[in-house]
């Protein structure tokens, strides 16, 4: 920079023009600034200058500084060329200027540029991106030409709105793919939280592609493992990014903690958490609070958090749910009470849904079901089915039939569709022995024909997740899998009950 600086001084003194060539390479460092402030003393920029300015101000903001250069072009008279819009439609993306686009859209093809791959591509993407997915369809199928990024844009697009179908059909009948074309799709489906997809798409980019997953990739795929519990895939995709260096990059860092805090590893989570160190950012200390405080660790998240607070880091909303539930699940109700008072008071964060919702499960949990009951009632927004399921839940464990009957009257209006509801509800009256409750409930369901869906468990096994329902055959191993059960019942039960020696038995079982 120093060097750029004599070297703009010097031509200046001898009048000597380099200012084309200095803008460039300011633009490269990047100093924007600078470069502007050079680029305002030329009396008329060619349209290579512009088009340099407008592509840095594209990448890294501010974004509105395009339009004013596209407006002074227009203005001067400087004829914009293909490579100009390509930009242009970035910054209307990154706007997210509706108006805008469609303004630019109309300029681009009275100036006859429609047959550019580039600029029809990134056309494309800005509608992709401003969620108008039948005007970028409609751009995408005029299209005679097609490269690789075009559909990604437009796979993209329909995944980032939640048009998976759409998004994978459109993937399916690709004529290439790259890594780009894998991730928009792996991203898709763990951003829709279809989780299960996702890792399945990553196993198969792995198993029947040779491209090689990058850094957004893994930084995609790590919540899905994260949400599934497919703690051995995620061990696996830690070895790949240290063996590539992408552990580097902080997505894939605070991706791979979570994902370690969210299956239980708090000692591995921990140790990525120390290794990133100095470049540690709020979702870091975020995720690694949340990690403790979900895992019965309730002191050391809030030690945690007075660390993070000492180290000038600033909490915002996400972090007090960790900080709630790591009083939640410690027991720790005046802690509790003082950190949620703390968010506005000290920090002017607006306590959320979601922080009243800790705090009934928080009241709940400790008998304290008038509290919590009075605390929804005097919500500043509508309480959801979360928050009234928790304080059912809170009826159901200490047994509180009048505050459960008005839970359950609310979830029944939020989600009448709900069988679990009335199931709990059921079951409280059960144990209160009001049996004629628990027949209205029955009578209830079945004139609303609401059924029970079975439940599901996953198990990890060789790096595949697998679901199975209550006596479900179909697994392709299932005969094999009830074999092995049956000898372990049979095992246990010579034993008379279920002891220390259970694990041994199992593990025998296993190795046999």
């Amino acid at each position: 920079m120093n060097q750029l600086k004599q070297i703009h001084a010097y031509t200046f003194r001898n009048g000597i023009d380099h200012t084309k060539q200095l803008i460039v390479s300011l633009l490269q460092i990047p100093n924007i600034p600078y470069a502007r402030k050079l680029f305002d003393f030329i009396p008329k920029p060619t349209v290579f200058l512009y088009n340099k300015l407008i592509q840095a101000y594209a990448s890294y903001g501010p974004h509105h500084q395009c339009f004013h250069l596209y407006t002074q072009m227009c203005f001067q008279g400087c004829s914009l060329n293909e490579h100009s819009f390509t930009f242009l439609f970035s910054a209307c993306a990154s706007l997210s200027s509706h108006q805008q686009g469609q303004m630019l859209h109309t300029h681009f093809i009275k100036s006859g540029f429609g047959c550019d791959i580039f600029a029809l591509t990134s056309l494309v993407d800005m509608y992709a991106k401003l969620g108008l997915l039948a005007l970028a369809r409609i751009q995408f199928d005029e299209m005679i030409k097609k490269d690789v990024p075009t559909w990604n844009s437009m796979i993209a697009g329909y995944a980032r709105c939640g048009e998976l179908e759409g998004a994978l059909e459109l993937f399916r009948s690709m004529p290439a793919r790259n890594v780009t074309s894998w991730t928009a799709m792996i991203s898709g489906y763990a951003q829709n939280g279809q989780y299960g997809n996702a890792l399945s798409m990553f196993l198969m980019m792995e198993e029947e592609t040779e491209i090689r997953p990058n850094e957004v990739t893994l930084a995609s795929v790590l919540p899905a493992c994260a949400n599934l519990g497919a703690l051995e895939v995620g061990e696996r995709i830690e070895s790949y990014a240290r063996e590539n260096r992408y552990i580097k990059n902080m997505y894939v860092s605070n991706a791979l903690l979570e994902m370690y805090a969210r299956c239980g590893r708090i000692d591995k989570a921990w140790g990525v958490f120390e290794e990133i160190g100095g470049r540690k950012n709020l979702c870091s200390w975020n995720s690694m609070i949340m990690g403790l405080a979900v895992h019965g660790r309730g002191s050391e998240a809030i030690e945690l958090f007075y660390k993070m607070l000492r180290e000038g880091v600033v909490p915002d909303n996400v972090t007090f749910v960790g900080v709630l539930l790591a009083c939640t699940h410690g027991g720790m109700v005046e802690e509790g009470q003082h950190f949620f008072e703390s968010m506005e008071r000290d920090f002017s964060i607006a306590p959320k849904l979601e922080h009243y919702g800790c705090m009934v499960d928080m009241l709940g949990r400790a008998g304290e079901l008038r509290e919590a009951h009075d605390l929804i009632l005097g919500m500043p927004m509508k309480p959801d089915s979360v928050v009234w399921g928790t304080l059912l839940g809170a009826c159901s464990f200490h047994g509180h039939v009048e505050l459960a009957e008005k839970a359950a009257e609310a979830l029944f209006e939020l989600e009448p569709w709900n069988p679990g509801n009335y199931v709990i509800l059921s079951n409280i009256y059960a144990t209160a022995g009001q049996w004629d409750g628990v027949a209205r409930l029955r009578k209830l369901m079945k004139g609303g024909r609401i059924t029970k869906a079975a439940g599901y468990s996953f198990i990890e096994e060789g790096g595949y997740i697998h679901k199975f329902i209550v006596e479900d055959k179909s697994h392709s191993r299932s005969d094999e899998i009830y074999a092995l059960l049956d000898e372990i019942s049979a095992k246990m039960k010579l034993h008379g009950n279920v002891n220390d020696s259970d694990s041994e038995i199992i593990s025998a079982c296993l190795m046999e």
